[in-house]
């Protein structure tokens, strides 16, 4: 703490107080939970009310936080927004999806990200961001010097494990056969109807394919014929990954790509798209499919699920890649960053 007992980093916690929990939600609520336990006397957790997590707490973030925050030398932002009007922001921008794909966005939500974005990006003391393909995004769109953002991956929590308990969320689910799991917030990018034909073809060898994820207000473009099981508690996702006999994540555009790792962790081969971070994240522990090859997909699918010569070495890899990346070593990476902008290198 400073001479005068305040903590000197504030964690905006806007995103950890959601009640439903993404990417960016499991980060924010991870770091929340991590940085202050690792280093007690740098971090104070800053909290809004719950009914202002989300589009209402936007004047909490911009006008609330920096006055609850003033005896703070920085304001750490793990979700993609902060204080416009603060020089202290050490910000994570996970990703530029809207602007990249502004057509799987409601109009103002784009808007919104058009100007706030490149705004914090230049105004912020430190960037992170959670892969090179998205520091690269954050370079190529938003006009930053590369010296200027660091990557720091996301992380597996240790309740991803292969001996998960499936038998209650099989239950709430009605999961009684055999299924595919898919995993994420229902949009256009998320690239669901490439998985129509692996649907089928896994159909025919007594295996649903179920999308575990919900719809948001902002998101568009995500109508599918598949079934859906709406969102999945939190307390659920480890039973739901490690009952499936593989994961399908065909996504366009992904800044990471969290749902392949912490499949892998259960135990579960994971077909992705090679697109996006999902190369990067997955590297050659799963299968990797150009998202626009429906067939492929289908193949690939039915090859991890089924044929136990591709998919015992793809379970083997799979645990061993996830093993690489602890939530641990994302906050001890994160508090060196922090450590660096307040000794002002």
């Amino acid at each position: 703490m400073d001479a005068d007992g305040a903590a000197r980093v504030a964690i905006n916690a806007r995103a950890a107080v959601r009640g439903q929990i993404g990417g960016v939600e499991r980060l924010a609520r991870e770091m929340a939970e991590r940085l202050p336990r690792l280093r007690p006397e740098r971090y104070t957790v800053i909290r809004p009310p719950t009914a202002l997590a989300h589009r209402a707490g936007h004047l909490w973030e911009q006008a609330v936080l920096p006055v609850r925050a003033a005896r703070h030398g920085l304001i750490y932002s793990p979700a993609n927004l902060a204080p416009l009007a603060s020089r202290r922001n050490v910000l994570v921008i996970h990703d530029v999806a809207a602007l990249r794909h502004p057509d799987a966005y409601s109009r103002g939500y784009v808007a919104y990200q058009r100007r706030m974005l490149p705004a914090l990006a230049r105004r912020a003391r430190m960037l992170l961001t959670v892969s090179e393909f998205s520091k690269r995004e954050l370079v190529e769109v938003l006009r930053v010097a590369p010296e200027r953002v660091a990557v720091i991956p996301e992380g597996v929590g240790e309740r991803f494990r292969p001996d998960a308990d499936t038998v209650a969320v099989r239950q709430r689910c009605g999961l009684a056969g055999q299924y595919v799991l898919t995993v994420g917030t229902v949009s256009g990018r998320k690239n669901l109807s490439a998985l129509q034909q692996a649907a089928r073809a896994l159909r025919d060898r007594g295996a649903e394919l179920v999308v575990a994820g919900s719809d948001r207000g902002y998101l568009r473009g995500g109508e599918i014929s598949l079934r859906r099981l709406g969102y999945v508690e939190d307390a659920d996702l480890p039973g739901l990954y490690a009952g499936a006999l593989a994961l399908a994540f065909s996504s366009r555009y992904e800044g990471f790509g969290l749902p392949c790792l912490e499949a892998m962790a259960c135990g579960t081969p994971v077909v992705a798209a090679a697109s996006g971070a999902l190369p990067e994240t997955v590297a050659d522990a799963g299968l990797l499919v150009d998202p626009g090859d429906s067939g492929a997909f289908a193949d690939a699918l039915v090859a991890a699920a089924f044929d136990e010569r591709r998919r015992d070495p793809l379970v083997a890899a799979g645990l061993r890649r996830a093993a690489e990346f602890p939530w641990d070593r994302t906050a001890s990476l994160t508090d060196a960053v922090i450590g660096s902008a307040l000794e002002g290198r």
